[in-house]
């Protein structure tokens, strides 16, 4: 992609998304260093907020976004023309289709190539979005995709307070402080229930890592 064509998403984050989450929600990173700078990656995080998605994008430097691709729910995020543009010219969403309409096939070619092409997936294995704070049971397709291009690294990432910034099913954001703890990468192995349980493990010791730090901050003020 030319530098051109990346500016309009790159203004959208400068401009919109980062002045949200970082001066209205008052985001805390911790081991922002883990983060990959390239794929092939994957980017495996849990899911309250349709916040979620802007957030972790919003972690990286202007010049490296146009490397994350977002696998996002098709019916949110193409629900009308408007929607449809931003999350696939501003945002560069790999639509998924959770109404069955589509091929789920198509959607992961577009991941196997976005891997192949070096670039970094944004996933959320739990499917959909739970009540805050609250891991639900993981997917395999995240280990699938994983396996289907070598040297995938998946690095796990736990997100608090970003369901009570933005619930399920509410319309405005509420300047909730909140917290994101980055984790070591995992490298899927041929065990596909093995690699499951250790990102489970690895979401679960995050996010109470986030609870504790959040805890902390609270003690101190």
């Amino acid at each position: 992609m030319s530098v051109i064509k990346r500016l309009p998403k790159q203004l959208f984050f400068l401009l919109v998304v980062k002045p949200v989450v970082y001066l209205l929600l008052g985001l805390n990173i911790y081991n922002k260093q883990r983060l990959p700078s390239h794929g092939p990656a994957i980017l495996a995080a849990n899911h309250n907020s349709h916040l979620d998605t802007l957030v972790l994008m919003a972690l990286y430097p202007l010049g490296e976004l146009h490397r994350v691709r977002p696998v996002a729910a098709a019916d949110y995020f193409l629900r009308n023309r408007f929607t449809s543009w931003l999350s696939l010219n501003l945002i560069g969403i790999i639509p998924l289709d959770r109404q069955g309409q589509v091929d789920k096939d198509q959607v992961f070619e577009q991941c196997q190539q976005a891997l192949a092409d070096g670039q970094i997936l944004l996933l959320f294995p739990e499917g959909s979005r739970g009540d805050p704070e609250q891991l639900q049971p993981l997917r395999k397709g995240v280990y699938h995709l994983a396996r289907s291009h070598a040297g995938t690294q998946v690095v796990p990432i736990a997100m608090h307070g970003l369901g009570r910034a933005l619930p399920k099913g509410g319309s405005m954001i509420v300047p909730f402080n909140a917290d994101v703890v980055i984790g070591e990468a995992l490298l899927p192995g041929d065990d596909s229930n093995a690699f499951m349980q250790d990102l489970q493990t690895s979401l679960e010791t995050l996010l109470a890592q986030c609870i504790t730090k959040r805890d902390a901050r609270w003690e101190d003020e």
